[in-house]
């Protein structure tokens, strides 16, 4: 009777969320890679651990000191690997943290990037999310610690913050794992294909530098059609980022 009791129990815990299970350490033979980004201090880890299962693959980035955190969940039948990037404040490859970042992101096309941000302190984590969104067209902004920011009587119009960011918006408490299942569902829907995001992008640019970007993108897409980011590289060429310089020279964009 017990050993049903305690087989009832850790069926219970693995499923949290309709059609979701937490594979913890399995992530072999997964359908859509999902990158985890944010500021130091947004409960990102907390995220991370309540989408897996409290248990992380680590490891070093090739050739890097930084911590490589991994593990899974699966959905609907479908299995998510999940890559916990390292925290960070910007993604202009002045260190490392950022370099690893932002290249995952670019490089590593994961299928979508969900941005952690602390609901508390909203504003100084945008800088982050209007980077990402540059980058890439599938991304979740995951609005945790929401406790926090209704202790301090914060309220946050999540509706009109999705219209502005043009991506979903859900609102969490991790460590209470509370708005994990709609996070996870939301997940599916973008990785899916059944939500389209929008992301905002810079429309105040310099008509000198927007006809410069313009021409530059069209003859990186002439180059390279697969890219899906020519804009974006196209601003980085102009800035003089030998990082995304270095990664055309090599191929490592396409």
């Amino acid at each position: 009777m017990e050993n049903k009791v305690n087989s009832a129990c850790e069926t219970c815990s693995q499923y949290n969320a309709k059609g979701l299970k937490k594979l913890g350490l399995n992530i072999e033979n997964f359908d859509f890679v999902i990158a985890l980004a944010g500021n130091p201090n947004t409960g990102k880890s907390t995220v991370f651990n309540a989408l897996t299962g409290l248990r992380q693959h680590t490891g070093n980035w090739p050739g890097k000191t930084v911590v490589r955190a991994e593990g899974a969940f699966e959905y609907n039948d479908q299995k998510f690997k999940l890559v916990d990037l390292p925290g960070t404040y910007s993604l202009l490859s002045t260190s490392q943290d950022e370099e690893i970042a932002r290249n995952f992101i670019l490089f590593g096309k994961p299928d979508v990037t969900v941005i952690v941000v602390d609901a508390s302190r909203l504003e100084r984590n945008l800088n982050l999310v209007l980077q990402i969104l540059e980058i890439t067209d599938k991304a979740v902004l995951c609005l945790n610690l929401m406790d926090e920011a209704k202790r301090n009587n914060i309220k946050i119009d999540e509706r009109t913050l999705a219209r502005d960011l043009g991506i979903p918006v859900v609102p969490t408490s991790a460590r209470f794992n509370e708005g994990i299942p709609d996070l996870i569902q939301t997940i599916n829907e973008v990785a899916t294909g059944k939500i389209i995001c929008k992301p905002h992008r810079i429309k105040n640019v310099p008509k000198n530098i927007e006809e410069a970007v313009k021409k530059l993108s069209t003859e990186i897409k002439q180059q390279f059609p697969s890219i899906a980011n020519s804009r974006w590289i196209a601003f980085r060429l102009l800035e003089g980022d030998t990082d995304i310089i270095d990664a055309l020279k090599t191929g490592e964009l396409v």
